[in-house]
């Protein structure tokens, strides 16, 4: 009986060291979600990084949407269903309040040590201001962007000619190298025309450039002659023949490819291109690509658009804690240096603009600061997806044609004054 006793008592020390060892192994696994556009191939590396540092933890990377759009509409899809089917997610500066009023954001404050607001100081200004909420940490910076011109270095050295500091600087050195080149599939300038987020800052660039802003003390400004700047400029490109015809069905990505396969010499374009310029094995401009500032319509007074990605968990997830270790890692100086090293994405700490590893890749990122310092945000609101949808479809509407510029303009007064007043 005594043997029997102890058989079923080592029997039940067995099964409990197998089941403590099965939880153990079972480990915890993150699910984060990334947009295609946000270099995957890279957070898929610190993913792998983060699990081998962190023994118990399986992170695993779900891509998904090409354009902010798709990405956000994906997620407010699974975020407003409270399913905890995310854990950790990438959300773009733009949406990082609107996230926070729909309650979908967990808040990190608790996860980040003793002093929140020391610990988010270590970031560039913009971004972790962007990411506070009523003093609730939302969101971590991830990477910076903004919107730079890049131009081929080549054809301006041809030509004789330097990065243009005006639009019609740009347009006429643009004319000047068509004309040599007598390539038909050449175009002075692209950048983003179709619906997407990127044709707000087609609309919003000339606007700063005008010096005015969609809002003036909290109240919509679309009654000045800076908010038809846009359509003129764009008027005249469109009349100097200076764009591709088919802009208004141009997203980000094709303005890519389009610049990469040596049919763009101006382009007004997001961060992440550089490095695919430099790398992709079907690129017929490595080596020959400037990046500078956007031109004004006066000399030295050109704006850019401020993005960038934010890494959040979700209020829904079911490994808070260990989610909100992983945005903390991928929001760390050291990822930030992966990322700039590799993919030449544009750091959030201030001290990577001169660290030599950083500068040896990427030896324009020691002009980038300034610029980014600089750049100008899009209106921070909750309802911020109002805002987008009137901005860049009613530019859409007038860039394919389907609207013009007074009815464009008309439509976007009407939509955005319940969300500013008047």
């Amino acid at each position: 009986m005594k043997k029997l006793l102890i058989s079923t008592l080592l029997a039940g020390v067995a099964s409990f060291g197998l089941t403590f060892a099965g939880a153990q192994a079972a480990d915890i696994t993150l699910h984060v979600f990334v947009g295609g556009n946000a270099r995957p191939d890279l957070v898929t590396k610190l993913l792998s990084d983060f699990d081998a540092k962190n023994p118990g933890i399986t992170s695993k990377i779900e891509v998904g949407g090409a354009t902010s759009e798709q990405q956000s509409n994906y997620l407010n899809t699974v975020l407003s269903s409270q399913d905890d089917a995310i854990d950790v997610y990438l959300v773009d500066i733009v949406r990082t309040s609107e996230n926070a009023a729909a309650g979908w954001s967990a808040p990190l404050n608790k996860y980040l040590g003793s002093d929140p607001k020391k610990f988010m100081s270590r970031y560039l200004a913009a971004y972790s201001n962007a990411d506070v909420v009523d003093g609730k940490v939302i969101a971590l910076p991830f990477f910076a962007d903004a919107q730079f011109l890049y131009y081929r270095q080549d054809l301006l050295k041809k030509y004789g000619l330097t990065p243009p500091a005006t639009w019609d600087e740009m347009i006429a050195d643009g004319k000047k190298i068509e004309a040599g080149e007598k390539n038909p599939n050449l175009t002075t300038f692209s950048t983003a025309g179709a619906p997407i987020e990127g044709t707000v800052c087609t609309y919003l660039v000339p606007m700063w450039d005008a010096g005015s802003d969609l809002t003036v003390n909290g109240k919509l400004a679309l009654d000045t002659a800076a908010a038809k700047k846009p359509f003129e400029l764009f008027t005249q490109l469109k009349t100097e023949k200076a764009i591709p015809v088919n802009l208004a069905e141009i997203a980000t990505d094709r303005i890519r490819t389009d610049f990469q396969a040596g049919n763009t010499v101006f382009a007004m374009l997001w961060v992440y291109a550089y490095n695919l310029f430099q790398t992709q094995q079907d690129s017929k401009v490595k080596g020959v690509v400037g990046v500078g500032t956007l031109p004004g319509f006066t000399a030295g007074k050109g704006y850019t658009c401020i993005g960038g990605w934010q890494v959040a968990v979700s209020s829904f997830s079911k490994h808070k804690a260990a989610a909100a270790k992983l945005a903390m890692f991928m929001a760390s100086e050291s990822s930030s240096k992966t990322l700039a090293v590799s993919g030449s994405l544009l750091p959030v700490f201030s001290t990577l603009y001169k660290d030599p590893d950083v500068v040896k890749a990427n030896p324009w990122f020691a002009g980038a600061l300034p610029v980014l310092l600089s750049s100008k945000a899009r209106p921070v609101t909750p309802r911020y997806g109002e805002v987008s949808e009137a901005l860049r479809t009613n530019m859409n509407a007038y860039l394919a044609g389907t609207k013009t510029a007074d009815a464009a303009l008309a439509d976007m007064k009407a939509k955005l004054q319940p969300v500013f007043g008047q």
